[in-house]
């Protein structure tokens, strides 16, 4: 749910705090007010379309914050984005007067697409010309599983249809005409006998360039260790290093018996001693090294093209091996083809059955379902003052392949008619604007006790209704309320009257400026407003009298639905 909207620099919402709460939370005020305004900064705030035209006039920049809180999300992970320690996302979107806008999430900067994802999970708005979820068909067949509770069914169903799918891909991989087969054998076993002539070693390339590297400057690298070697043990007529190290070391041992500070000079000259006999046992190793014969060179440049070559075609050693063994396998699967064909494709005949099984299983409770929703919509439709209209759960049969799709061989779609003997159509060409709204509270009505979004916004559901649909309206907005966060504009006291919390938006004009407030209502503030929503400026002491019996009678209503 949302728990806080804060606007700045919206049109005429110079700045306005909303603290909304669980339940019906109901907006109310004079046409023109700025209802909507709070409407088009929660779709801002939540990835919907902006430009610059909502910044209000003299400001550099609007801008919207909203806290949502109880909402569990995978598009955290699949974002990157970091969810705050109290369980809490804050979400900031800036529109600047280029039409330019940032969003952050949690402090994060994400894209306005992103931002659209995450707010599909958050929040569902329904104007006059706004379906949103419930209008795009390619997600009727998922609110129709949730409604009959079939999650299991549709999953054995995905499972069977993948290992269906998997099976066939294999097969379509291992078919090919003969000619095709033959290219791609010689093409296989040139490349793998071509690899294990090769002979290759992980790592062999850097160290055969490294070692060409020693060869071709042995020379000047021999005369260095020569004299370096001879530096530490001396010559025919030198003493080296070592020598002289060890000479001064003694001398200093025999005198620390007279001295104590000389024997740790000592001590420290024979560690130096070892460490100049250690350094000049490496030398004479890597001298020995440097001895090569003079058609080393010339093997060492033939096998690194060997490499080279290798390395141009296949990558690294460690890619060509790889390489190798996914050639190896291939080749034996298309030299085993016909046997492995055979066994596949009975495998498929038997995948493809155990998948067509569970898609009629689905189909059947779906088709249940579908009857089921059918009616309960209708039932809704007919206390919303509709009678007339006629909502229908059509099926058709998926296009594809044996009839089969990702979820099943159904196709669903919501259609209604708007008058009796109307040919039934889709719900986004048939539905007027208040229609339209009232539709959208029907199937939300039916759905609530299912998975959906958190928070329900609507936006003039009380277009063209009055008296006893008007309440009926309110009745259904409060049952909604009563397992989710909503938000209802309405002009209608009827509805107001069921709010759990009442926000009232007014317009004033100071200095030539136009500016709207947001205030929370008490009781006595939600009785002068439906008493103005009823009668209008003429408030009387039996227009308010209507409304606390208004108030009160919501109130028992909602108490006797609490305790359903």
């Amino acid at each position: 749910m949302i728990k806080l909207l804060h606007i700045e620099n919206i049109a005429v919402i110079e700045k306005a705090d909303i603290e909304f709460a669980f339940g019906l939370n109901v907006l109310t005020g004079e046409t023109g007010a700025g209802k909507s305004i709070v409407i088009d900064a929660l779709s801002a705030v939540t990835g919907g379309r902006t430009s610059r035209e909502v910044v209000r006039t003299g400001a550099e920049f609007a801008s919207v914050t909203a806290v949502f809180s109880d909402i569990q999300s995978r598009w955290f992970e699949l974002s990157g984005v970091s969810q705050d320690e109290s369980g809490d996302i804050f979400i900031s979107r800036k529109i600047t007067m280029d039409g330019k806008s940032v969003c952050r999430v949690n402090g994060m900067p994400v894209s306005a697409t992103q931002l659209r994802e995450l707010g599909a999970e958050l929040i569902d708005i329904h104007g006059q010309n706004d379906g949103r979820k419930l209008l795009d068909e390619g997600s009727h067949l998922s609110y129709l599983d949730a409604f009959g509770g079939l999650g299991a069914e549709t999953a054995a169903y995905r499972e069977a249809y993948k290992k269906y799918k998997d099976k066939k891909a294999e097969i379509e991989r291992l078919s090919m005409d003969e000619s095709e087969r033959e290219r791609r054998i010689d093409t296989l076993k040139l490349q793998v006998q071509e690899i294990e002539r090769a002979r290759l070693r992980e790592g062999e390339f850097e160290e055969l360039v490294s070692r060409r590297e020693l060869l071709l400057n042995a020379s000047k690298l021999t005369d260095a260790v020569e004299t370096a070697f001879e530096s530490l043990y001396g010559g025919e007529d030198t003493s080296g290093a070592v020598a002289l190290i060890s000479d001064a070391q003694g001398q200093l041992e025999h005198a620390s018996r007279y001295s104590d500070g000389l024997k740790k000079l000592a001590e420290r000259l024979l560690d130096l001693r070892y460490t100049a006999q250690d350094i000049s046992d490496e030398l004479r190793d890597f001298r020995a090294e440097l001895n090569f014969l003079p058609e080393e060179l010339d093997e060492l440049d033939a096998r690194l093209d060997v490499l080279k070559r290798i390395n141009r075609k296949y990558g690294s050693e460690g890619e060509a091996l790889e390489f190798l063994e996914q050639g190896k396998s291939e080749l034996a699967d298309i030299e085993d083809g016909e046997n492995r064909l055979a066994k596949l494709e009975k495998e498929l005949g038997s995948c493809l059955a155990e998948a067509m099984g569970y898609a009629e299983k689905l189909t059947e409770l779906r088709n249940a379902a579908g009857a089921k929703l059918q009616g309960c919509v209708r039932e809704e439709l007919s206390q919303l003052s509709m009678p007339g209209v006629n909502f229908l759960v059509a099926f058709d049969i998926a296009k594809t392949e044996h009839g089969l799709g990702t979820d099943g061989r159904d196709e669903v779609s919501f259609l209604m008619s708007a008058n009796a003997g109307e040919a039934p159509g889709k719900i986004s060409r048939i539905a007027s604007g208040g229609e339209l709204a009232r539709i959208m509270l029907a199937l939300k009505n039916v759905l609530s006790g299912e998975q959906d979004t958190g928070t329900v916004v609507f936006d003039e559901v009380d277009s063209g209704v009055s008296g006893v649909a008007a309440q009926r309206v309110g009745e259904k907005l409060a049952m909604l309320a009563g397992a989710r966060q909503v938000l209802c504009v309405t002009h209608l006291p009827q509805i107001a009257a069921m709010a759990d919390t009442h926000f009232e938006i007014q317009k004033t004009v100071a200095e030539g400026r136009t500016f709207t407030q947001v205030s929370e209502l008490d009781f006595e503030g939600r009785k002068r407003e439906l008493a103005r929503l009823s009668g209008g400026e003429n408030i009387t002491i039996s227009a308010l009298t209507s409304a606390a019996e208004q108030l009160a009678a919501a109130d028992k209503f909602k108490h006797l639905q609490n305790k359903k």
